[in-house]
This record gives structure tokens, C-alpha cells and sequence, in this order.
């Protein structure tokens, strides 16, 4: 039988064991992340979100969800293999389809957003608590996006407007400049995927931004005053009214007689009573 100390220190070492065991299990499950800026829904809506966390949005994900958001590094899903498309259903992206974060897919218009400016250079911080290699994909909703409707992968462009890989990893974040697509307005959803390399997991995120609305075109003002006018209100390809004017002539040759014609009018009334004159003058000298 060993010594009493002998046993003792194996006692010891097994009690460390058993206590230790769980956060070296747990060791590798710590290195998540999440974006920050812009940033996400699990972040907005968790303790490390502050004010965020207590908005209407926040407060609607908790309710659906059961109680309060579960880590907000923890959104991911293991061997994927890229079929993310496959894997999550519609309705559901922003949660990965995970239970635990079912929340996040309420379809509202009030979520915590990031304001940004189309076609600009956005620097993306994605907290991470240790380095992993991998490559980051980013996705923003498709012009004339409803943020009232659930987020489906038909939402999204099938290419995403920026990839990056193996990020440097300074002040416990991921530091990437991506430029924005120029052709959105108002509020979309910048969907990140990380594809870890070094792990079999995959992180999905929802980060709400709003860009500024389009400015409406302005009224083409005074088109109608510069349009020709045309008789006495008559409609275009229609013909003017016949009303008689007030020397009882149509109103339709009045409008048409121009000054010439009066003119004319006139000169062959002179002449038909000159010419009958001189006939009365012969016929009264033959007499």
C-alpha cells in the first residue's frame, strides 16, 4: 500500500483534474467573436451593449427568446464546409438558426444601426478574444431591402461585396477597410460570415446601418405654363369651338382670319362696289 503522502498528492491531482478539466474544454469555445462597429445585434443586445441593450428591439429579441441573449461571441455554427446557404435556413440568418439566439431574427425596423455613407471606405472592428486564421465575408441586403420582412438569404447578393483573410488581430479586435456598394439607401443589413481555418466553426452576424435616403426628384414646375396655348382651351388634336363671335362670324374662321384676311375681305368689297357702280354710270349715258 503506497504511503499516506503518496496517496494524498494522487487525491490532489485528481481533484485539480476534475476541476480543471471543464475550463480547458471550455478553452477553445472562448475564442469567438462578434462585429463591433458596425455594430451587431448579439453585441447591441447583450450587457457589453450598453444603452443599446435596453431599446425596444433589444427588449423584443429578449421576449422572443425566452430570457436574455446567450454570448454574444458565441454565434457560430461547427462544419459548415461553406454551405452556409444550406445550412441556415431563410428567416433565420442573423441567429444561425440556433435556438439560444432566435431573438435576433425578429423582423423590425428599430434595431440598434451604424449610420454610414454609400461608396465610402467603412472600417470594420471585429472583437475576437483569440487570433484564429479564417476569412471574413460580407454581404449588404439588395437595393429596396424591407427590414419589416425575416432576412433570407434572397436578400442577398450572391457574392459578398467584401473578403478578407487572415485580418491582423490588434487591441482584441480585427481591423478591415472595405468599401460600401454606392447604390443603397436607407436601412440595410451588413451580414458578416467568418469561416474559421484554424477551427471547424463558422460565425454568423447581422450589423444593422442605415445610409441616407435618396432626395426625391423635384416637381418639373411651370411645364404647363411654357406649353404653347391653344384655342380657347380646346383640347390638343381637337377643333375649336364654333361659337359665333360677337360680329356673329364662327368663332373658328374668326380665329383663323388674321389681319391680312380682313384686309383682303375688304379690298374685294371696294372693288365689287366700284366695278358696280361704273356699270349703273354706262347703262344711265347709253339711256
Amino acid at each position: 500500500m503506497p504511503p499516506t503522502s503518496t496517496r494524498r498528492a494522487a487525491l490532489a491531482a485528481a481533484l485539480m483534474t476534475s476541476l480543471l478539466l471543464p475550463l480547458w474544454a471550455a478553452g477553445p469555445a472562448r475564442a469567438h467573436g462578434a462585429p463591433v462597429d458596425p455594430v451587431s445585434r448579439a453585441v447591441a443586445c447583450s450587457p457589453q451593449g450598453g444603452e443599446r441593450a435596453g431599446s425596444a428591439a433589444c427588449r423584443a429579441a429578449a421576449a422572443a427568446n425566452g430570457g436574455p441573449l446567450a454570448a454574444w461571441d458565441n454565434l457560430r455554427l461547427a462544419d459548415v464546409d461553406g454551405r452556409d446557404r444550406r445550412v441556415v435556413p431563410d428567416g433565420r440568418l442573423c441567429s444561425g438558426g440556433l435556438p439560444g439566439y432566435r431573438g435576433l431574427d425578429v423582423a423590425r425596423a428599430d434595431w440598434p444601426a451604424t449610420r454610414v455613407t454609400p461608396g465610402a471606405t467603412l472600417t470594420v472592428r471585429y472583437a475576437s478574444t483569440i487570433p484564429h486564421a479564417g476569412t471574413f465575408l460580407m454581404y449588404l441586403t439588395k437595393p429596396g431591402y424591407d427590414p419589416t420582412g425575416p432576412l433570407s438569404w434572397a436578400d442577398l447578393p450572391g457574392e459578398p461585396f467584401a473578403r478578407v483573410t487572415d485580418p491582423e488581430l490588434t487591441g482584441g479586435a480585427y481591423r478591415m477597410k472595405v468599401t460600401l456598394p454606392s447604390d443603397r439607401a436607407g436601412r440595410h443589413v451588413l451580414y458578416t460570415v467568418w469561416r474559421n481555418s484554424s477551427t471547424p466553426d463558422t460565425y454568423y452576424s447581422c450589423s444593422d446601418v442605415v445610409f441616407p435616403e435618396r432626395e426625391k426628384e423635384p416637381a418639373r414646375a411651370g411645364a404647363r405654363e411654357k406649353r404653347a396655348p391653344q384655342s380657347e382651351g380646346a383640347p390638343r388634336g381637337q377643333a375649336p369651338s364654333r361659337r359665333p363671335g360677337s360680329d356673329g362670324t364662327p368663332r373658328a374662321l374668326e380665329s383663323a382670319a388674321g389681319p391680312d384676311t380682313a384686309v383682303l375681305a375688304g379690298g374685294a368689297a371696294a372693288v365689287l362696289v366700284l366695278t358696280g357702280g361704273a356699270a349703273l354710270v354706262l347703262r344711265l349715258r347709253r339711256r
